[in-house]
């Protein structure tokens, strides 16, 4: 049984954590990156597949945490999904640091870690998850300047994440 539980210890440490080479924005601030963010972007992954258009509304919950609502179009069934989550620090110590966990399921964490952001006004971000297969640019509008967009995809390629791969939910294409 020790063993058992042991591996399920180590199994949910292993769905946290930032990418090897990949570090993480600095002087985050939580209050200005709260409200709206649109998917703009995005390498695909199995909870998303048939999503288009999906957002992300981030907002501050009465014990300090952040409340996620994840909303999308799911276009087989032609109807609007939404799930809720609940977002904290990674490092509760350091929330200066843009290294966030956000859970869905219970005890079950996943990385969001934003990578690059607007500094000046915190209208766009690049987030990963614990790995290089998870990685999105979001908007707090539902279009992106092409040229913001391209350098952005251009940044990600330099960092490794395969953007062969990404996919731009309706909205543009570059």
């Amino acid at each position: 049984m020790k063993k058992l539980f042991l591996i399920f210890i180590i199994l949910l440490a292993g769905c946290t954590g930032i990418p090897q080479g990949i570090t993480v924005v600095e002087d985050f601030a939580l209050d200005r990156y709260l409200g709206t963010w649109h998917e703009i972007a995005r390498l695909d992954n199995r909870f998303e597949k048939e999503l288009d258009p999906v957002s992300a509304t981030y907002s501050l919950a009465p014990d300090g945490s952040v409340k996620v609502v994840n909303k999308g179009f799911d276009l087989k069934k032609q109807e609007w999904k939404t799930i809720e989550g609940r977002g904290v620090f990674l490092d509760d110590r350091n929330t200066t640091q843009g290294a966030l966990k956000v859970s869905f399921f219970g005890p079950f964490y996943a990385s969001y870690n934003v990578i690059d952001l607007d500094s000046a006004g915190y209208r766009w971000a690049m987030v990963c998850g614990r790995d290089k297969s998870y990685f999105w640019i979001l908007s707090k509008d539902t279009v992106m300047e092409p040229a913001q967009l391209k350098a952005l995809v251009a940044k990600a390629a330099t960092l490794g994440f395969d953007m062969a791969r990404l996919r731009y939910p309706g909205r543009q294409n570059p």
